[in-house]
């Protein structure tokens, strides 16, 4: 079936005005983002997930319950969520909530895998009795390829797998997808399922432990030193907004009925974000100025395993959705450090603030098509 080509805030506006979207995770760093976008685009959005963590969170900053229907829901039980769910019959379901934490995956295994792999199956269930539903998209992780520390990027084609227990959940979610596809979702009639995998995402609002981009911003307005692990590692940073924006187009594409989109997909960086940890550590330094963050670095033996070199291959992204990367890592930074301040200063509303980055964002490809 042919569709309407989405590479503009605009097309997407058109593709998601007045549709019920069902987003899980929206107190998370990534599904609030996500869901202010669908907000701005028009969409009426309903959010389930476990209550935001920590003082400080982008649900509350950015007053995310203000633009959906928020509810509380836990994926790990059947029983929990089908309640959050009641009657809700969703035109499309965007499934972020999960454990993303990989050193958190070391201390809590069992929970990892009870949130990240069984809490997908309980959604997919519960997407299955929506009468009206077109289409659900699975966000797992580029951490799902069996990492070899190869110096290619890792293709949707190339194998599962994960040392860690964090890995290791993503790549058995992409299993679960793939034997749901086939199972429940390969009807003529059937909505139609995909998964889709991003790099190291970072932005505004992310206050999670044990990420770089949170960790130093934490240093930095408590004016302490950061201690950075894996100084040399490598891996494809980018702004939250990039693949957001991949995930949006897959999704109006699957609304409109396109089943060859039903299927994994990689949304990375350019080759310019594909870089050490020093080196996005030395770009926040740059980027944030006088009083900016201070780093020690610091390798312990002991440290958990984790993997030295990961890269993700966007070619089909690129070529078959029109997708592609807006940003530049120095921009990305730019943005991210401008939101994090402007928080700290208490000098705006983060909301609005938020939206703003996400229209500017928009701009951008605008101004990229009249070129």
């Amino acid at each position: 079936m042919p569709t309407q080509d989405i590479s503009t805030g605009q097309d997407l506006a058109s593709a998601f005005r007045g549709k019920r979207v069902l987003v899980t995770g929206h107190t998370g760093f990534k599904g609030g983002w996500l869901a202010l976008w669908l907000s701005k685009l028009g969409a009426e959005v309903t959010g389930i997930s476990l209550p935001a963590e920590g003082e400080d969170n982008l649900f509350d900053a950015a007053r995310i319950g203000e633009i959906a229907d928020h509810r509380i829901g836990d994926i790990r039980s059947s029983e929990d969520f089908s309640r959050a769910v009641g009657d809700l019959d969703a035109d499309i379901v965007f499934h972020l909530a999960a454990q993303p934490i990989v050193r958190a995956s070391y201390s809590d295994p069992v929970d990892t895998y009870a949130t990240n792999v069984v809490g997908t199956a309980v959604v997919l269930e519960a997407a299955r009795r929506m009468p009206s539903l077109k289409a659900v998209v699975v966000v797992t992780s580029d951490k799902c390829y069996e990492n070899l520390e190869w110096d290619y990027g890792y293709r949707e084609t190339d194998a599962m797998g994960g040392s860690d227990p964090y890995s290791a959940s993503k790549a058995c979610t992409e299993l679960l997808v793939t034997s749901y596809r086939r199972s429940f979702f390969s009807a003529p009639d059937a909505p139609l399922l995909a998964s889709v995998r991003a790099g190291n995402v970072f932005g505004g609002g992310d206050w999670a432990p044990d990420r770089l981009f949170p960790d130093i911003v934490r240093g930095a307005l408590a004016g302490e030193p950061i201690i950075i692990r894996n100084r040399a590692s490598v891996r494809p940073w980018q702004h939250v907004l990039e693949p957001l924006y991949g995930y949006l187009m897959l999704g109006a594409k699957l609304l409109a009925g396109d089943a060859s989109m039903a299927e994994g997909w990689n949304f990375g960086p350019n080759a310019n974000g594909v870089v050490t940890v020093e080196t996005l550590a030395n770009e926040i330094m740059s980027a944030w100025g006088s009083n900016g963050p201070r780093f020690m670095f610091n390798r312990n033996p002991a440290d958990l395993h984790e993997a030295g070199v990961l890269r993700l291959d966007s070619s089909k992204a690129i070529a078959r959705l029109g997708w592609h990367p807006r940003l530049t890592l120095t921009q990305s930074v730019a943005m991210t450090v401008d939101w994090y301040r402007t928080h700290a200063a208490g000098s705006g509303d983060m909301q609005q603030y938020s939206l703003r980055q996400i229209d500017d964002f928009e701009q951008r490809g605008r101004l990229r098509r009249v070129a």
